[in-house]
């Protein structure tokens, strides 16, 4: 055998017994919610960053991924005995069809206009702008987790 003709039966044997050597990728927007169905059941879930994305699991063979924020991240589905059974980057988007950035002085300020327009600070935003409106949206959660 040559040696492009080694590599190449090399680089597909190695292709071959990985199992996951394609990525996917699983998109979903902020403040949005999406279902993923398994075809095998589901021992473990793991989500890289939880600032990113959070992962529910409604049953072994459903989960659902909500996008938290801006960003990507990964998520990990193993079956009982550790196996890999999905393996995901996890793309979370901004609908920014409603999005209306204004630049002023400098600075950058986001608002979602959808009907009405509404902080919603992006990373490179104002400080003023970004912070004020985080912690108007960190007591909103309180506010939800105290009346669990």
């Amino acid at each position: 055998m040559k040696f492009p003709a080694k590599f190449l039966a090399a680089t597909m044997g190695a292709v071959l017994s990985c199992g996951f050597a394609a990525a996917q990728q699983f998109t979903v927007e902020t403040g949005t919610t999406k279902p993923l169905r398994l075809s095998k059941a589901a021992a473990s879930v793991v989500i890289g960053n939880q600032n990113v994305a959070d992962v529910a699991v409604a049953d072994p063979h459903l989960v659902f991924l909500t996008g938290k924020s801006f960003g990507t991240t990964n998520l990990l589905v193993l079956d009982d005995a550790n196996n890999i059974i999905y393996s995901a980057d996890v793309v979370v988007t901004t609908n920014s069809a409603s999005l209306v950035t204004i630049n002023r002085g400098g600075a950058s300020f986001t608002y979602d206009c959808a009907p009405d327009c509404r902080d919603a600070p992006m990373i490179g935003d104002e400080e003023g702008h970004f912070q004020r409106a985080l912690s108007q949206a960190q007591a909103a959660q309180n506010l939800t987790e105290g009346s669990r």
